[in-house]
């Protein structure tokens, strides 16, 4: 049997692994480091299924080759992801273990807005900066769709 392609969230909620990512970035002194640290965090996704590497799991608006899978168990949903470029990989790592393993609720209460106040966007090319806010509008769009269909089960 296949490796489990799917985050489990190491924090409990959205808001304590921003903060975790947070205190995470603060350690280094210069985004030279940063940006090993995020490649790092990609290495460490779990291993994404090649059939799933299609235009049907593909992310738009990224300047590298991203897709994402979701799915929902008892009201919580995860995440599988992965990207074709180190860097991006780690980002994906990074929105993962924001977003993966929470309610349809909590994913869209947790407005992406930390991706700059981490200084990430910032701190990317313009293309990768507008590729992390494509890939967090991907998971929170997930998430609504999620939500609507819980609603019209109710």
């Amino acid at each position: 049997m296949a490796a489990d392609p799917f985050v489990r969230p190491e924090d409990e909620t959205a808001a304590a692994a921003i903060a975790v990512i947070s205190d995470e970035l603060a350690l280094f002194d210069d985004w030279m480091d940063r940006y090993q640290y995020i490649i790092e965090l990609g290495r460490k996704l779990p291993p994404f299924p090649k059939e799933w590497t299609d235009d049907a799991h593909r992310v738009p608006g990224c300047q590298s080759q991203v897709w994402l899978e979701a799915r929902c168990d008892d009201g919580t949903m995860y995440f599988a992801g992965a990207s074709d470029a180190a860097i991006v990989s780690g980002l994906v790592a990074l929105l993962l273990r924001v977003y993966s393993g929470r309610t349809p609720e909590e994913i869209r209460a947790t407005d992406p807005v930390f991706l700059h106040d981490l200084g990430l966007v910032q701190a990317l090319s313009t293309n990768r900066g507008n590729g992390i806010e494509a890939m967090a509008r991907a998971i929170r769009a997930a998430a609504a769709q999620q939500q609507e269909r819980d609603e019209q089960i109710r």
